[in-house]
């Protein structure tokens, strides 16, 4: 009977290994992140200064304190990732502030299936937000517009959201532009053509961003 008790202790000692890593193997896996920093803070690593086009004669591109700041232009400075943004199901998050000048701060074009749009915050004399360009009316003329009264060096929360049948922004979590993109002629305007798949850049101004981050859907 002590030889029996003594030979499943031994068995029981031995499985619990086997028993420990098949508990662990059952364990549901966690999922891999779906946001993408897109700026770690230090360098402009994943990113491109746009030299190209209406970019040509741009400010200067920095980083410090965590920001990338971007120099007032003659008459545009900007950045482009450097990669393939998805192209829909994904939501893009940043933090800007105007600096200097008066025009928009923030142009971000972005992806809308195999078309790209331009979302304006602070265009036309330092106020107008919307969307460049639907059915070839530009953000100052089409249902995305809007106004707010922006100030200098402060920080403003953009969020964007492309999905088939939806982008929608917004800015300081109000949302400010809903649409749907089907069946509708999506554009940029010429000017904003090295941006593309996805930049950010300001118009005869100086600005600053911070946060940049991906997340697909």
């Amino acid at each position: 009977m002590l030889r029996t008790s003594l030979l499943l202790v031994c068995f029981v000692l031995l499985a619990l290994p086997a028993l420990a890593e098949e508990k662990e193997a059952a364990k549901p896996q966690e999922k891999e992140s779906k946001i993408q920093k897109l700026f770690d803070g230090k360098t402009l690593k994943g990113w491109k200064i746009n030299d190209e086009g209406f970019y040509e004669d741009h400010g200067k591109v920095s980083v410090k304190d965590g920001e990338i700041l971007l120099g007032k232009g003659d008459p545009a400075t900007g950045i482009v990732l450097d990669g393939n943004p998805p192209k829909m199901n994904y939501e893009i998050r940043l933090e800007a502030k105007r600096v200097e000048g008066g025009d928009f701060f923030c142009g971000l074009t972005f992806p809308v299936g195999d078309a790209h749009q331009t979302l304006i915050i602070g265009g036309w004399g330092g106020g107008v937000t919307g969307i460049t360009s639907i059915d070839g009316m530009s953000a100052v003329e089409n249902e995305t517009t809007g106004y707010t009264e922006f100030e200098n060096n402060k920080w403003y929360k953009i969020r964007v959201s492309v999905k088939p049948k939806h982008v929608q922004v917004w800015l300081d979590n109000e949302e400010i532009i809903h649409y749907n993109p089907e069946g509708r002629r999506l554009d940029i305007w010429i000017e904003q053509d090295t941006t593309k798949p996805l930049g950010i850049g300001t118009w005869n101004t100086g600005a600053a961003l911070r946060n940049l981050e991906l997340e697909t859907l």
